[in-house]
């Protein structure tokens, strides 16, 4: 089936190829997203690892699901190329409850999490705050909450992220949701 440029109702021209500089950028952040995000699960301290990895560094008890981040990293990395070369308002509604820490791992990587929490600001001081606040006492959750910048619900049930999306896309059609 042939799809449609829909703001001239023809056939859409066929998408060009990613340059090797722009596949190479969203192969770094894709990875910087998983580093991020495996740091929170797992680790307490040596964000950078500037020393050998000890058993200190590491949590006590680990909660989020490691393997739900790296899909939900190479969507959100991809998600945002197409809504840049685009400009298109997009919303994403997130299921996977405890993939927190790539949704975390990608609003800290584009800077809107430290907007809305300056004491995570985006340095060697800031990352090693993300990790050691993650699903531990006084910290973050394990899964997107409504406090999480860029989410509108409470993560961990795929049918309620079905029925926001859902909402979303009924409450503004133009609305792009993944």
């Amino acid at each position: 089936m042939t799809q449609l440029d829909r703001t001239r109702n023809v056939p859409a021209a066929a998408p060009a190829a990613l340059a090797d500089e722009e596949l190479r950028a969203l192969d770094a952040h894709w990875r910087a997203a998983n580093y991020l995000t495996v740091g929170q699960i797992y680790r307490m301290g040596n964000a950078l690892l500037t020393e050998p990895l000890r058993p200190e560094h590491i949590k006590p008890r680990l909660l989020g699901h490691w393997g739900t981040s790296p899909g939900l990293n190479l969507v959100h990395t991809h998600l945002n190329r197409v809504i840049k070369a685009r400009s298109q308002d997009a919303l994403c509604i997130w299921g996977p409850g405890h993939g927190g820490p790539a949704v975390l791992a990608n609003s800290w990587l584009e800077g809107t999490y430290s907007e809305t929490y300056p004491d995570v600001s985006r340095d060697a001081a800031g990352m090693a705050r993300l990790f050691r606040q993650f699903s531990f006492p006084g910290g973050v959750p394990s899964h997107v909450a409504p406090e999480t910048p860029g989410s509108i619900h409470e993560g961990g049930e795929l049918g309620y992220s079905l029925s926001h999306a859902y909402g979303a896309a009924l409450d503004n059609p133009g609305l792009l949701v993944a």
